[in-house]
């Protein structure tokens, strides 16, 4: 098969590139890469796989209502990012297990399979393994795609070059809980046996108690009587678009600070540098451990798994991944707290959230710096109509809860 054949080649490149991208903990957890995950302290009852931090987001509500049924220790997960391994273990630590998930070729998968043995999978989101789920298949072990999405591009991709092997893929799949009327069309659309439409689990996100106490704290550092707000999951080239929409923004509201807060931490120090260079403003990384101060007016957040903390300390949030062609991260968690959420026209991963903000007059979609900059001062400048738009995104959030007790429902239906 040629798929098998590609992904032996990619093996060793594989692993090099996801052990120089990983930390300490997961270059020496490379063996878990080969199938060799670590042997279970008990049965586990229900295995889930989330890729990196946007899924483990994803995943949080259902974690959490299985970690309540079943227990702590008998929830497993898998990523295939040390920064999605990172947010697991600062989420819940010991309370599940954890390992990286195999690379997909057969030998690796069967010693996975054969160490874990777990009695369901649920995979999240968009993640399309051929030989994990045709062994999940072979194994009768039932097989939940929750939370699916599929962009339209991706599903004209699929269906024009997928052939066989994708349309095998998704048949091996036992019921897919997909966000919305669209996503599930489309995995219709590839063979999909049992599709239903059950809502995003996105839009169960609860701040943590903790980390909104932690941005209480780090706001009142850096001063209440002025203007805060956050540029999040930001990606290359969206940095430098927050840096000068912050220096337009300057210009009529001299004392507003920004929480600039990067998606991949191996980027932390080269934004870091381009926030020194490019700015010539006062600026601190929340890592030196010296404490947001009234005078800061840049502040990097380069830590992981702090998102409510910084969320929760600003008047306003915009959410990366969106001015350049990603497709959009979590524009949801922002409204969780309240904030008024502003994001760019790439959100192709992040419709229902993005038509459900808007439409609530909860967010506002800008094309480029400049109408960040325009956004940031009509709403900073109005701190009633930033809490009428933050009081209307989290109303909105609310109106839509109920997705982790479907997708509950669909994974108890399946035999195990």
């Amino acid at each position: 098969m040629i798929y098998t054949a590609l992904m032996g080649l990619a093996l060793v490149p594989g692993l090099w590139l996801l052990q120089r991208r990983g930390d300490a903990d997961a270059r020496a957890r490379w063996r878990e890469r080969l199938g060799a995950a670590p042997a279970p302290t008990q049965p586990i009852q229900v295995w889930v796989h989330a890729a990196s931090v946007g899924e483990v987001q994803a995943a949080t509500p259902l974690v959490d209502a299985l970690l309540a049924q079943h227990g702590d220790g008998a929830i497993a997960l898998t990523t295939m990012t040390a920064t999605g391994a990172a947010l697991v273990r600062s989420r819940w630590n010991t309370r599940v297990q954890h390992a990286f998930i195999p690379m997909d070729l057969p030998p690796l998968v069967a010693r996975f399979l054969d160490r874990w043995q777990p009695q369901r999978a649920v995979v999240m989101e968009a993640e399309l393994w051929p030989h994990l789920f045709a062994a999940l298949h072979a194994r009768g072990i039932p097989l939940l795609l929750a939370n699916a999405r599929m962009s339209p591009r991706s599903s004209q991709r699929f269906v024009r070059f997928g052939g066989a092997l994708i349309r095998n893929t998704v048949a091996a799949i036992d019921v897919v809980a997909a966000q919305a009327e669209h996503d599930a069309q489309a995995y219709r659309t590839l063979g999909a046996r049992r599709v239903e439409v059950v809502g995003n689990l996105k839009f169960e996100c609860a701040a943590p108690p903790a980390q909104i106490e932690a941005g209480q704290a780090l706001r009142a550092a850096l001063g209440t009587q002025r203007p805060v707000w956050a540029a999040v999951s930001t990606h290359q080239g969206e940095e430098t678009a927050a840096l000068a929409a912050h220096q337009q923004l300057l210009e009529h509201i001299p004392d507003a600070a920004l929480i600039l807060v990067p998606r991949h931490p191996q980027r932390f120090d080269a934004v870091w540098k381009e926030v020194q260079e490019a700015t010539g403003l006062t600026a601190q990384r929340r890592s030196s451990g010296e404490g947001a101060r009234e005078t800061t007016q840049v502040l990097l957040g380069d830590s992981m798994g702090e998102v409510f903390t910084y969320l929760s300390a600003a008047d306003a949030a915009f959410v990366g991944g969106s001015l350049i062609p990603i497709g959009g991260h979590n524009v949801l968690e922002p409204a969780a707290v309240h904030l008024p959420v502003l994001f760019g026209p790439h959100m192709d991963n992040q419709r229902p959230a993005r038509d459900l903000l808007l439409g609530a007059g909860g967010a506002q979609q800008i094309a480029d710096a400049q109408g960040l900059g325009n956004a940031l001062h009509a709403l900073l400048s109005d701190p009633a109509r930033a809490r009428q738009m933050g009081t209307r995104a989290h109303a909105a959030l609310g109106a839509h809860e109920g997705a982790t007790a479907r997708v509950m429902a669909l994974l108890w239906s399946l035999r195990g």
